[in-house]
């Protein structure tokens, strides 16, 4: 295994997920979401815990990176195409669960979180594709 590769591209996704993550989940959907709720209402901390919050972005990001070298991911098509396919199913996979075992989250909420999820992990995947692929040996 590369692990320079798998460093490079899990600290680059790891990176996108948090900055994307507080574009579009805590900029652009942020009221969407308080307004679709669950019936627990808003369950959101008034701050998040940084420390678990780079920690998961750490874990999602290293999570994609190692599947990119482990697929010999390296072009920003096959990294779009495969971030958004793992972005898809990771959350129908959580949202479905979430739904079907609290209160929290809607089924409105939860399809703008799949839309949301597939998108943005395509674009990470996308750019850490590439970047993983830099210095590629020309065959």
């Amino acid at each position: 295994m590369d692990l320079k590769k798998l460093f490079m591209g899990g600290i680059v996704a790891s990176i996108l997920f948090f900055v994307l993550g507080w574009l579009i989940y805590g900029m652009l959907l942020m009221d969407f979401m308080k307004n679709h709720t669950g019936a627990a209402g808003n369950v959101m901390l008034q701050e998040p815990n940084m420390l678990y919050l780079v920690i998961g972005n750490l874990a999602s990001g290293f999570m994609m990176a190692y599947i990119f070298v482990r697929a010999n991911v390296n072009t920003a098509a096959n990294g779009f195409i495969t971030a958004a396919v793992i972005g898809l199913l990771v959350s129908i996979g959580f949202d479905c669960i979430t739904y079907a075992t609290t209160t929290i989250i809607s089924k409105t909420a939860m399809a703008a979180d799949v839309a949301a999820s597939t998108v943005m992990s395509g674009i990470i995947g996308a750019i850490t594709a590439m970047v993983m692929g830099m210095g590629k040996k020309a065959a």
